[in-house]
């Protein structure tokens, strides 16, 4: 007998395995469609792992196909950036790498069949006029009075529309469906509109563009698509999308399956609201490390493989939810805390000065790089007579359970001696800039000595072998995990404290050599990553990736 728990699947793959084992389908194909107007995102990344996910695991192909269908908001730099940012989340369409423009003349030569079928119309309203007739969601549209022009009168304008006779806007070419569908989606919707605009890849062969449900629909069945897998928001649109397949000759009829957005609590996903948080310069562009962009999780030091971890555990429903910040900072860490080598940095520096401690004298200690990793090896710590440590290690005053440094206080250095405070030096405002400490030489960690205990023990460098740095210690773009649909400006809602820069931060020597993109855990501080575009050996940068620990979990809601 079997014990093994029965494998669980999502339905949309319950659906395709249904497909296979009846025969409906031999081999799935899938796409990921994203319009290159800017840059792809946490939501984009749950399709993505979707698409390329169930062809993978069926042995099926999966398409990425730019939907290049407005020249006025795309840009090729956006193309690239799709391509580089869907290859480093670890996926390969191989030689399926297409463009909606590929089939500009396929669209438009179903444009004119459905012309010819008395099924499409060329309309002379203005945007104004259309939207008035289109109706509401409770009153039914009105019919255009151009809706009955003869087929060949509608072949001679399209054709002149494509010869570029007309002013944009003009003319548009509307499908014949019905004005009073309940469904504002079939009430004659637009299928190509006059736009003089110079395409990233077609340049000006063409000044008629087609809208996306009609480019989209035919280019699934031209890539022999057989799951169609879009988000809720498309359901709306399924009726559109078998309407055109009802009526045009096309040689594969895709399934059009929706499934809910990735809604990530303290962020937003909005293209437009995003464009507008980096115009407005609340954000350095779209790889800040504070957006929700692949691009800035990315630059964040978020791991792809945690990335993908989190989708997975996020899952495919149909039923819209809010997705908490706290997972997917755990996915990260959990990710992180096997990967990462440590090292040692101080963001807030306090000078200590060990008194007894020869002043020419320089000695190194040995360091794991990682606690449970031997294969990582370990490194040289160069140790003197005046180190660096946090400001917060030490306190003057200090509470009946801080363990930490404090005047007759001792403490364990990591991987180091233990030290106690004898004395303190103060500037003119009473802040304490030096701690003068006795440090034991018998308690150097590895000798006999060391397993003297002491119940605090605190990170640290050598004064004289720092490496000083800028440190940005980024946390949540928003202080409410639900910034949108607010009566307030979601631009309210921004967390004041979403990125602070320490610039003075001093690290261990070998971290100056750290290269772009290289993630490390900051013993007792969090996992910091070098930063890809202004890291420098001479000035090194680090990002703050995650934090040890989840701070917010009692905010979210």
């Amino acid at each position: 007998m079997n014990d093994a728990p029965p494998e669980t699947r999502d339905f949309i793959r319950q659906i395709i395995a249904d497909d296979l084992a009846t025969g409906r389908h031999s081999l799935i194909v899938t796409r990921f469609p994203p319009e290159p107007n800017g840059y792809l995102h946490v939501g984009h990344a749950k399709s993505i792992c979707l698409n390329f996910g169930v062809a993978a695991e069926t042995g099926g192909r999966c398409f990425l196909r730019l939907d290049d269908t407005n020249p006025l908001k795309e840009d090729q730099a956006f193309v690239d950036a799709i391509i580089d940012q869907v290859r480093w989340l670890g996926f390969d369409w191989e030689d399926r790498l297409t463009h909606a423009s590929d089939y500009f003349p396929r669209i438009h030569a179903c444009a004119v069949e459905l012309i010819e079928a008395g099924k499409a119309y060329v309309d002379s309203l203005t945007p104004e006029q259309m939207r008035e007739y289109r109706g509401t969601l409770t009153a039914p549209g009105r019919e255009s009075p151009h809706r009955s022009r003869s087929v060949g009168e509608n072949l001679d304008l399209f054709a002149r529309m494509r010869a570029g006779e007309f002013a944009d806007g003009e003319h548009v070419l509307r499908a014949k469906i019905d004005m009073a569908s309940p469904n504002i989606n079939l009430r004659d919707p637009v299928l190509y509109r006059i736009r003089r605009a110079t395409h990233q890849r077609t340049g000006d062969a063409w000044c008629i563009y087609p809208l996306y449900d009609f480019a989209h629909t035919i280019s699934d069945a031209l890539e022999g698509i057989t799951h169609s897998l879009c988000t809720l928001e498309f359901e709306d649109h399924r009726p559109l999308y078998e309407w055109f397949l009802d009526h045009l000759q096309l040689p594969a009829r895709p399934r059009q399956i929706e499934f809910s957005r990735l809604n990530l609590a303290f962020t937003i996903t909005s293209k437009r609201k995003l464009a507008e948080l980096i115009e407005l310069r609340h954000v350095a562009g779209w790889d800040d490390p504070r957006l929700p962009t692949i691009a800035g999780m990315r630059r964040r030091g978020y791991p792809p493989e945690a990335l993908r971890d989190f989708v997975s555990r996020v899952g495919v429903t149909k039923k819209e939810h809010m997705i908490q910040m706290s997972l997917l900072e755990n996915c990260v860490r959990e990710d992180l805390n096997i990967r990462s080598a440590r090292a040692m940095a101080v963001l807030n520096p306090l000078k200590v000065v060990l008194t007894n401690y020869p002043a020419d004298r320089t000695e190194v200690l040995p360091a794991a790089n990682h606690p449970d990793r031997p294969d990582l090896g370990e490194r040289q710590l160069p140790f003197g007579r005046e180190l660096w440590i946090e400001q917060d290690d030490f306190m003057e005053t200090a509470p009946k359970k801080f363990f930490r440094l404090q005047p007759g206080g001792e403490v364990r250095l990591r991987y180091g001696y233990i030290i106690q405070c004898v004395d303190l030096r103060k500037d003119a405002d009473g802040r304490v800039t030096e701690v003068h400490c006795t440090y034991d030489p018998e308690t150097r960690s590895g000798m006999s000595g060391a397993e003297r205990k002491v119940k605090g023990t605190i990170h640290w460098v050598s004064a004289a072998h720092a490496v000083r740095a800028e440190v940005r210690l980024y946390d949540r773009l928003f202080g409410i995990a639900r910034p949108e649909g607010q009566e307030a400006d979601f631009k309210t809602f921004l967390h004041p404290e979403s990125l602070r820069v320490e610039r003075e931060a001093m690290l261990e020597p070998s971290l100056a050599a750290a290269a772009p993109g290289t993630v490390l855990q900051f013993e007792r501080l969090g996992y910091f990553v070098a930063d890809r575009v202004d890291q420098r050996p001479d000035r090194p940068v680090f990002n703050r990736v995650v934090t040890l620990r989840d701070s917010w979990a009692r905010l979210e809601v």
